[in-house]
């Protein structure tokens, strides 16, 4: 059973997108204001977070950044427009997947269970894989942690799986469409900026290593083995 905080003023939508989920085995902490999200997060350790951007307050967005200054707990945002620059933004801000209103519960439920399984420990009892070292970065699949000069580097969870699935195959180009199937689990023909934002993010963190994402103009991206 996960827990989810979800983080949404308007009143109706907040109850109603609290029974679906609780209705569908999660459990639901709720806030009506950015600020109150913030406070109930470390007490509640949620396993996602579900916010609305439109905020009284604290907007969403600055929510959104706030959590990731201190946090890799998997945030999806939810957005009044598919086509709205916030969706970008917001993904560039650290969040790991969007819906857009009215929220469906079923795809929002989707979305949650696919964020929880790309965070799961792998339980299939494979062979332990070697971390493998790439200049000064260390990618430890087994262990789901990636170091740069021996120092931990904190990645979000689909800047985590994006970095393995590129790094699982240096050299080879990945389309952005293969990459939103392999690490949002969106199997449509989705929206590839979820991609781009990512690698945005992933880029930043690496340190002195951004040059081991190597963009191929018109199709998608290749890890280079510096």
């Amino acid at each position: 059973m996960s827990r989810v905080l979800l983080i949404e003023d308007d009143p109706a939508v907040r109850r109603g997108l609290e029974w679906a989920l609780r209705h569908r085995g999660h459990t639901v902490t709720a806030a009506p204001t950015g600020e109150e999200g913030l406070a109930l997060l470390r007490p509640h350790r949620p396993d996602v977070v579900v916010l609305d951007l439109m905020l009284p307050g604290i907007p969403g967005l600055d929510v959104c950044r706030r959590i990731r200054e201190s946090d890799q707990v998997p945030i999806i945002i939810v957005t009044a427009r598919g086509d709205d620059v916030d969706v970008v933004v917001g993904l560039e801000a650290g969040a790991d997947d969007y819906v857009v209103k009215p929220v469906r519960a079923g795809v929002l439920e989707a979305r949650i269970r696919a964020v929880l399984r790309r965070t799961a420990p792998d339980a299939t009892g494979s062979t332990r894989p070697v971390p493998r070292t790439y200049g000064d970065l260390v990618v430890d699949r087994a262990a789901m942690v990636v170091t740069h000069r021996g120092e931990p580097v904190p990645l979000a969870p689909s800047e985590l799986r994006l970095l393995l699935a590129l790094s699982a195959s240096p050299g080879q180009v990945l389309s952005r469409q293969q990459l939103l199937e392999q690490v949002w689990e969106h199997t449509y023909h989705g929206d590839v900026r979820l991609v781009d934002a990512c690698v945005k993010r992933l880029r930043g963190k690496l340190g002195d290593n951004p040059g081991c994402i190597e963009t191929v103009r018109g199709f998608g991206y290749r890890f280079r083995a510096v």
